[in-house]
């Protein structure tokens, strides 16, 4: 297995088939809160924001322990290993016959949710530094085309019964994980693997490992805030929608699907000509002001048909991401891209903690009938407003060429 070359389609084809098996329930998770709670879109909101805490909160604590298994025992067996529980969990969820029963899916769905911190490891291990940008955003490409089949598939079966996508999600991921097993090679070999140490294991001590790289340490802050603001909108946009413009779970299907489809044209296209030419540090700081101007303009909307209009603008902003994780890659050493991408998965589940959490307390708080002030769209206003923090801080960070050069960043465009 070890013996056939690393090729960035095998990640590519896994993760895309990982991301169809999430895009499935997103249109009907809401739903399913919503019937085991019975109660209305406001007041299911705090149990939609406290689920994706809890996966969040089990990501933050074992991706470093992910990331640093892969560093040791290669990426191959973490990724399989955490598809494998994905898929099993599914359909735990889909029998689960209290909202108590769906926290416990979810926070064993988080432990087993890391493999995306071995895949970006793996991207880093098989790309040379000048094409990581490219290799980040073939990971983006595999969200977007998994956001467009996924939504639209979960908002169809949703629609007979909102268990079906959560049986389809886990058939996919079990699937997705045999794939993996019979194609997938290592890509980190013996000689580069490291030994395993609690400080590299510890959720805590990954943010000490990041503070000896200065600037990987102010630009994680920088995408800790991207994310803060995306992940509200994220754990609101069923619930905003549903309420605002009363979308069914087919409606919201096909706008999850706009988003994947303008990702992967963006993410897996443009992004390859665009951040070369702009180079990364400028690539970073258009992409934040343009995902800044889009969760303004999702609060405004007033009608349905302009979120689709937003979207396609809003995509624009997706070379951000990859452009970030490229500049990230070269400041550190190559035995250290699974431990970096531990780290980075590991502020990204802080972010997944805090996001769902404040852009549920903005929507109830705001979108309720006897709210003393009513902004519907309260929630992704308050996205803008930390997404233009984060934009601050990356700001901040391009202006200190100084650092990037010294920690070895070769971009310095």
């Amino acid at each position: 297995m070890t013996a056939r070359k690393p090729a960035i389609g095998f990640i590519f084809l896994t993760l895309l088939l990982d991301v169809m098996g999430i895009g499935l329930i997103i249109p009907v998770a809401p739903k399913l809160v919503e019937q085991l709670m019975g109660v209305a879109e406001q007041d299911a909101a705090p149990y939609v924001g406290a689920l994706s805490a809890t996966y969040a909160a089990m990501l933050f604590l074992f991706a470093p322990v992910l990331g640093a298994l892969s560093d040791r025992f290669g990426r191959r067996p973490v990724i399989l290993v955490s598809l494998f529980g994905s898929g099993l969990d599914y359909f735990a969820a889909a029998m689960a016959p209290t909202i108590w029963i769906l926290f416990i899916t979810r926070a064993i769905n988080g432990i087993s949710g890391a493999s995306m911190t071995a895949a970006a490891a793996y991207i880093a291990d098989i790309t040379p530094p000048e094409k990581r940008a490219a290799g980040f955003g073939m990971i983006g490409a595999a969200f977007g085309l998994g956001f467009i089949i996924g939504p639209l598939c979960g908002g169809v079966l949703g629609k007979y019964d909102i268990h079906y996508p959560f049986y389809a999600a886990g058939t996919l991921t079990l699937l997705n994980w045999f794939y993996g097993y019979m194609v997938l090679p290592e890509s980190n070999p013996p000689e580069r693997r490291v030994p395993l140490s609690i400080g590299r294991m510890n959720p805590v001590g990954v943010f000490v490992y990041l503070s000896r790289y200065p600037f990987v340490m102010i630009l994680g802050g920088a995408l800790f805030l991207m994310n803060v603001a995306q992940f509200a909108l994220h754990a609101t946009w069923v619930l905003y929608t549903s309420y605002r413009y009363k979308w069914g779970t087919l409606d919201t299907g096909l706008s999850l699907a706009l988003v994947g489809l303008m990702a992967a044209l963006v993410q897996g296209g443009l992004a390859r000509k665009l951040i070369p030419a702009l180079g990364e540090k400028k690539s970073l700081l258009l992409g934040l002001v343009i995902g800044v101007a889009a969760y303004a303009g999702y609060g405004a909307a007033t009608q349905g048909w302009m979120i689709y209009a937003i979207i396609v603008i809003a995509s624009l902003g997706g070379i951000a991401q990859p452009a970030a994780q490229s500049l990230i890659t070269k400041a550190v050493r190559a035995d250290e891209q699974g431990q970096t991408q531990g780290a980075l998965t590991g502020l990204q589940s802080l972010a997944n903690i805090l996001g769902p959490i404040m852009g549920a307390f903005a929507f109830q708080t705001f979108a309720h009938d006897t709210a003393r002030v009513h902004v519907p769209g309260a929630s992704f206003f308050a996205s803008a407003i930390v997404a233009s923090v984060g934009l601050a801080v990356a700001a901040w960070a391009m202006s200190r060429r100084d650092a990037p050069t010294a920690l070895g960043v070769k971009d310095a465009a």
